[in-house]
């Protein structure tokens, strides 16, 4: 009987195992199409490129970083239950999850940023030009390319069995991984999620307050040194639709890793509701491009 109940039992993990993998093809073949969908899009229109293409090219290659780096790897996992490659690939694998993930977060602070100082401070934005653009968005990927470096030395590929190999972390006893897990979330969710809401709040107060006074002089809408185009106001509306998108499929994420490295034995580390988070967080690879291509 006990037999019986272990047979039934694999075969229903067996089963779990085939449903996660079809779901993460899906969603790597949705992210991976979408985004070079709209880099071919970007490409044809590229002698017309706007300031904001040039944010969204970048966002779009951060996005191909987490499909190519994150979810393919998990697909990869559930197909095989091992990490099959050398030390060197599981810790540039690892590296580079942590890189696309740091990569979508400041594109999205340096769009954000980039569209506060057109909205709120045109003078300025004026002036700067494009310079302040192309070193906003260096600046994203040092930044990305900086703060994952930790990996390297985190993770290697470890002897888990007898001749089975995996690649696992490394942290040191008792506090290592709460730290890691801590200071992971702080730089890539919590404190750009702070500048985004700053950004955000100020972006619409202008606005409202553009308009009002407008609507008081009875004139209509149109751009100029006080005020606030069409055009701005779609792109204003595509930067916080795509905010909204990366707060809905990153933040679970987050709360579960910091509640794992917390309090482990409450944390729901496994089941059903773990891997929807998991799948929740690649959807935001999906999800983008096709934010990109409605709102241009």
């Amino acid at each position: 009987c006990e037999a019986t109940y272990a047979d039934e039992d694999i075969k229903e993990y067996e089963r779990f195992a085939l449903i996660r993998a079809g779901v993460l093809g899906l969603v790597f073949l949705f992210a991976a199409c979408g985004n070079f969908f709209f880099l071919y899009t970007l490409w044809k229109k590229r002698k017309k490129c706007t300031k904001t293409q040039l944010f969204l090219l970048h966002l779009c290659l951060a996005d191909l970083v987490v499909a190519f780096f994150q979810v393919l790897p998990q697909l990869s996992m559930e197909i095989t239950h091992r990490f099959k490659g050398t030390d060197f690939v599981c810790r540039s694998v690892k590296y580079l999850q942590v890189v696309g993930m740091f990569a979508s977060a400041y594109m999205i602070v340096a769009m954000t940023i980039d569209r506060y100082h057109a909205v709120c401070k045109p003078m300025m934005s004026f002036f700067k030009g494009s310079l302040k653009r192309h070193l906003s968005i260096g600046a994203a990927w040092l930044i990305s390319l900086a703060f994952s470096a930790p990996q390297l030395f985190i993770f290697s590929l470890q002897e888990v069995e007898e001749k089975q190999f995996d690649c696992w972390a490394t942290f040191i006893e008792p506090w290592g991984r709460r730290i890691y897990i801590s200071w992971i979330t702080l730089s890539v969710f919590a404190l750009p999620a702070v500048i985004l809401l700053f950004c955000q709040m100020r972006i619409c107060t202008t606005i409202y307050l553009n308009m009002k006074k407008k609507a008081l002089q009875a004139r209509p809408l149109r751009a100029g040194p006080k005020g606030v185009s069409n055009a701005m106001l779609k792109t204003v509306k595509m930067t916080f639709v795509i905010i909204m998108a990366y707060t809905v499929c990153w933040s679970p994420f987050f709360i579960v890793q910091l509640w794992s490295a917390w309090s482990p034995s409450t944390a729901p580390t496994n089941g059903p509701i773990f891997v929807i988070i998991m799948l929740l967080a690649g959807l935001n690879s999906c999800t983008n491009p096709w934010i990109y291509i409605y709102y241009s």
